[in-house]
């Protein structure tokens, strides 16, 4: 009993992909497209840690703005003039509320698994996030809002 086994014709070649009309050529997006499309679709966790330090500075802000108000308006106070102070613990506020909601918002990729995990660099997000928010916000307090209100 003999079995005829041809031999197996080798592999062809992978064909060439046809060109297809209606498929448009890829274009390389300049620098300018690249940030504009980072800038409308951010990653979750910077969006948390930037909006979380935004209400905080936005909620501090306002009160800042109107003890500043009133201060320049002559009204007496307890404790005098402590702008310095109200601005030093505003910063502080903001830069620590920032860092401590991003921990407790913001998981750290987790790979496989579903456990969430926390470590200071979420904290340290929040923190770098919530500097030049505290400072924006100072500036279009004192800058902007302050001579419309005075």
């Amino acid at each position: 009993m003999t079995l005829d086994r041809s031999p197996e014709p080798p592999p062809r070649p992978p064909a060439e992909p046809r060109p297809d009309p209606e498929r448009r050529p890829i274009r390389r997006r300049s620098e300018v497209e690249v940030r504009w499309h980072q800038f409308r679709n951010p990653p979750r966790p910077i969006l948390r840690a930037v909006l979380s330090s935004l209400v905080v500075a936005t909620i501090l802000g306002c009160a800042y703005l109107v003890y500043d108000v009133r201060l320049s308006q002559g009204a007496a106070l307890p404790g005098g003039d402590l702008r310095t102070l109200a601005v030093t613990l505003f910063i502080v506020i903001v830069l620590m509320s920032g860092s401590l909601v991003t921990y407790l918002v913001v998981p750290q990729p987790t790979g496989s698994g579903n456990a969430r995990r926390r470590s200071g660099w979420s904290a340290a997000l929040g923190l770098f996030a919530a500097v030049p928010i505290a400072y924006l916000v100072l500036v279009i307090e004192g800058q902007i809002l302050r001579p419309l209100l005075t």
